[in-house]
């Protein structure tokens, strides 16, 4: 089976939540023009709903998530859409 890097920098959204090294939960991504689930294993538990990002591919579409805020929300706090 060949390795399936490129689900690694993704951001995805947890479907179910993971219980850090008690267990995974579940991860969907939008890859490939579309959207997978993955097995998502984190150091610490991380809630159903909570985004994500996928530092590394496990083998068996198991992937390791940590929690993630998109730096460039930051940037468009109060600012309305741009034409």
């Amino acid at each position: 089976m060949v390795p399936d890097d490129a689900v690694i920098g993704c951001v995805g959204v947890l479907v179910i939540p993971t219980r850090g090294p008690a267990g995974p939960g579940e991860v969907l991504v939008r890859i490939r023009g579309g959207t997978e689930t993955f097995l998502a294993w984190s150091a610490e538990p991380l809630a159903q709903g909570a985004d994500v990002l996928v530092i590394e591919y496990c083998g068996g579409r198991q992937v390791t998530v940590i929690a993630w805020t998109d730096p460039l929300d930051e940037l468009t706090d109060g600012i309305g859409p741009v034409d």
